[in-house]
């Protein structure tokens, strides 16, 4: 009984000392004379007013911000043509061989995608599309539709896919009710990263992707000085955050990164299915 007393005395005064120094502590905050202060107004010293960003009126709905490039605003694919090479992930050896001929007096066929009723579609067989226009860090919106197809499963169910700069892919695939390896589901970073979720609409409904890529960089002498990020936003939920790519997308083996341009074509992907695309528009950061 003595010591629960004792204990009891102690913590008694432990709490009168606790209180006793949080009274002197509050005496000894300082307090801001703000009539005087608005004789020399320090608070202006960190605000800054240059440079203002631009203005930029926002997008109603489906239209575009005002200082968007518009890609594909449901009339024809005049921002478009065929690639001049097949690359869409096979391996490295494949990449790289790709850059080194790369030649910048090709002549590029039109896209032969269908475009109807203001959207576009994957012309089955006919390879992938690009912009004729070259972007490097960019804010991307798309919206896409993986048409309904019974027994069609796996990655056979509505694949295609849009390859950053041509060579760094965010999967489209229909992953509402239908499994595949978790890195190649849709709205993954193809073989690097596995999405924070699955937001799937079912087959036959819209859905989006914002997308935020900052391209990577290389010295004059093509060492890698920052590697590519990408921050994904699918139908309105964050699936990918600020996640680091390792370089490339590749099929077969480990992606790495070899030089190439400070800005490349936008690329869609021909993987044999019927996917719808519409409201395409990109900005430069």
């Amino acid at each position: 009984m003595i010591y629960i007393l004792k204990m009891k005395t102690i913590h008694l005064i432990f709490l009168y000392l606790t209180f006793s120094a949080l009274q002197l502590s509050a005496q000894d905050i300082p307090t801001l004379d703000w009539d005087a202060l608005q004789e020399t107004k320090p608070w202006e010293a960190t605000e800054l007013y240059d440079p203002a960003p631009p203005k930029v009126t926002p997008s109603l709905f489906h239209s575009p911000p005002s200082d968007a490039i518009v890609l594909f605003d449901g009339e024809d694919l005049e921002a478009w043509h065929k690639p001049q090479y097949t690359y869409e992930g096979a391996n490295m050896e494949i990449l790289k061989a790709m850059i080194a001929k790369d030649d910048d007096e090709y002549k590029h066929p039109a896209a032969d995608w269908i475009v109807k009723d203001g959207v576009f579609i994957v012309k089955q067989g006919s390879g992938a599309i690009e912009t004729k226009e070259a972007f490097g860090s960019m804010q991307l919106h798309l919206e896409f539709l993986s048409p309904y197809d019974p027994g069609k499963e796996g990655q056979a169910y509505s694949n295609s896919g849009v390859f950053l700069m041509g060579l760094y892919e965010i999967q489209i695939l229909n992953n509402y009710e239908n499994t595949t390896y978790s890195n190649g589901q849709v709205g993954s970073v193809y073989k690097q990263h596995i999405p924070l979720v699955n937001a799937s609409r079912p087959p036959g409904e819209w859905q989006s992707y914002d997308i935020i890529f900052n391209a990577p960089v290389f010295s004059r002498y093509g060492k890698l000085k920052s590697p590519a990020t990408v921050t994904v936003i699918h139908n309105g939920v964050l699936i990918q955050n600020h996640v680091e790519l390792r370089g490339p997308t590749v099929y077969i083996g480990q992606p790495n990164y070899t030089p190439h341009a400070a800005e490349l074509p936008l690329r869609l992907q021909d993987h044999g299915d019927a996917v719808r695309y519409r409201n395409i528009w990109v900005r430069r950061l």
